[in-house]
């Protein structure tokens, strides 16, 4: 089992346009033994984003998002205290604080899919592929 963390513009791929993940990321996200979560943090950037006009949703946020995930399967995560404050000490190779909050989860075990090869360079393992 691997445990797949889904940066948030894969998410929202997944939601409305799939074939925008490559094959074997989708594959990955779709095989039953894997454990496959989307962080807090996506649903704050995605309401961030659609609050300041820059993401078009089929409805608010708050009222399509958890309801369009739950449809998935996909399970939350929360964002903990020792989430918020690891980020403090993390190298500067991404300046997003979404991305760099993913960063801090993914270091417990997950595996982050992400176009974004920035996530790379933190030593956690990423997927696209």
């Amino acid at each position: 089992m691997t445990r797949l963390l889904l940066d948030t513009h894969v998410l929202l791929w997944a939601l409305s346009d799939p074939g925008r993940i490559p094959a074997a990321s989708a594959v990955a996200i779709a095989d039953v033994d894997n454990e496959v979560a989307v962080s807090a943090v996506t649903g704050w950037e995605i309401a961030i984003k659609q609050s300041l006009g820059k993401l078009a949703l089929p409805g608010p946020a708050e009222s399509w998002l958890p309801g369009a995930v739950k449809k998935t399967g996909l399970d939350w995560i929360d964002i903990t205290t020792d989430d918020a404050l690891a980020v403090r000490g993390l190298p500067w190779h991404h300046r997003d604080p979404f991305d760099r909050l993913l960063v801090a989860q993914a270091r417990a075990g997950w595996t982050v899919v992400t176009h974004d090869a920035a996530f790379a360079a933190y030593g956690v393992p990423v997927l696209w592929s």
